[in-house]
């Protein structure tokens, strides 16, 4: 485990290989799973603002679950997460060419939305857990779905949070990301004869 300020890391997040590979896993993060992708509170009041200019890109029965379930649903650990259609997909997902994709992310590339997509989704899979001190703790959620992203960042070298340096930067900001690159060179450079 690294500290970094308020944030403790988990070294797997600066040693392990990753670079998303959405051509073989076809976007399984947000499909699969027991519940929706964690919320924060000013998440689900953005969800309900932006909700007219990412709607277009949703599946109707993305629509629907909205309509049924609201813009969050409450899970076993009393969080805010996204509603899912059928205990399955987030109501927030499109498949296009067999590919899941979220319809938020889409809005935001074409200009549609300031708001990225829920930041959790966008640190997958890296998750984050805020702790009664207020401290953070960054651990890598290692999936056997994540398979084809390991061996692709084994390929090209890629860190974890090298792959993840733009939701990390949206996240916890430019300064905390200067330190994580601190820490790698640092842990290197131990390894190094």
């Amino acid at each position: 485990m690294l500290e970094i300020d308020d944030k403790i890391v988990s070294l797997d997040v600066l040693c392990e290989a990753f670079c998303c590979d959405l051509s073989r896993c076809r976007g399984a993060c947000c499909v699969e799973g027991e519940s929706g992708a964690p919320l924060s509170e000013e998440e689900v009041d953005l969800l309900e603002e932006e909700y007219d200019n990412y709607k277009p890109y949703m599946t109707a029965k993305g629509v629907e679950a909205i309509q049924q379930q609201g813009f969050m649903v409450v899970d076993s650990d009393n969080e805010y997460t996204t509603p899912l259609i059928a205990q399955r997909e987030c109501a927030y997902s499109f498949e296009q060419d067999g590919v899941t994709l979220c319809a938020i992310e889409r809005a935001y590339r074409e200009g549609h939305t300031a708001f990225v997509k829920p930041v959790s989704c966008h640190l997958y899979p890296i998750r984050v857990t805020r702790f009664r001190n207020g401290s953070h703790g960054l651990v890598y959620h290692r999936w056997d779905t994540c398979h084809a992203a390991r061996e692709s960042g084994s390929l090209n070298a890629t860190p974890l949070y090298r792959a993840l340096r733009e939701p990390l930067v949206r996240r916890f900001g430019e300064e905390f990301y200067r330190a994580l690159e601190a820490a790698d060179e640092m842990l290197r450079n131990e390894e190094s004869p």
